[in-house]
């Protein structure tokens, strides 16, 4: 008896749901949003993350990428979410809770990034509140870390207005924009307090 099963869809449901959003995994359906508002904050994302493969962006990759967010989530091994306006269900940008360790660790990595004319609007907090509860309540982990660059301050006040704290500094941690770049390390425990929990 196997002890996941990998669909062949992503779970088309809701994971993830707070007062404004709701956080689910990529679909088929979603590839012309996400590949119009990738395009459209090409030059906005691009000094935060890792160099852009050539076929990023086609639809193939696209499917490739849902696919995997799939099986990742039936095996608990990661969860890449989509980030949705409740009310207007425009797609708003991403979220990921991604190797996730089991065993003594009980810990997982948090990613995200938000399309440009969405960004400084508050949605970015309140996603990544409603993905620190699940991590904590749903998929009983103990740890969510998460890293940034040292010069990107809004994600800096983000991650320590939610309650994150700074733990240190990561020497060419990981490969952004081409180049190997130091980052400051945060995380945030199942028993810590967190400010404005309640967005």
């Amino acid at each position: 008896m196997a002890l996941f099963r990998f669909p062949s869809e992503p779970p088309s449901r809701p994971l993830i749901r707070t007062p404004n959003l709701y956080l689910r995994a990529p679909q088929a359906s979603d590839y012309s949003a996400w590949a119009m508002l990738r395009i459209e904050s090409r030059d906005f994302l691009t000094p935060w993350e890792p160099t852009w493969n050539e076929d990023d962006l086609t639809r193939a990759s696209f499917r490739l990428r849902a696919k995997r967010a799939a099986r990742e989530i039936a095996s608990d091994e990661a969860y890449s979410l989509f980030i949705f306006e409740a009310h207007t269900e425009i797609l708003l940008g991403g979220l990921t809770l991604g190797l996730i360790r089991r065993g003594v660790a009980q810990a997982c990595t948090l990613g995200y990034w938000m399309g440009k004319r969405h960004a400084g609007k508050g949605h970015m907090a309140e996603a990544v509140r409603g993905a620190v509860r699940f991590a904590f309540s749903e998929l009983a982990l103990h740890r969510v870390e998460a890293a940034c660059l040292p010069n990107n301050e809004p994600s800096r006040r983000l991650l320590e207005r939610i309650g994150f704290q700074h733990e240190g500094l990561a020497r060419a941690y990981l490969k952004i924009n081409g180049v190997w770049a130091d980052h400051l390390l945060y995380a945030v425990l199942s028993g810590d307090a967190l400010p404005g929990a309640k967005p």
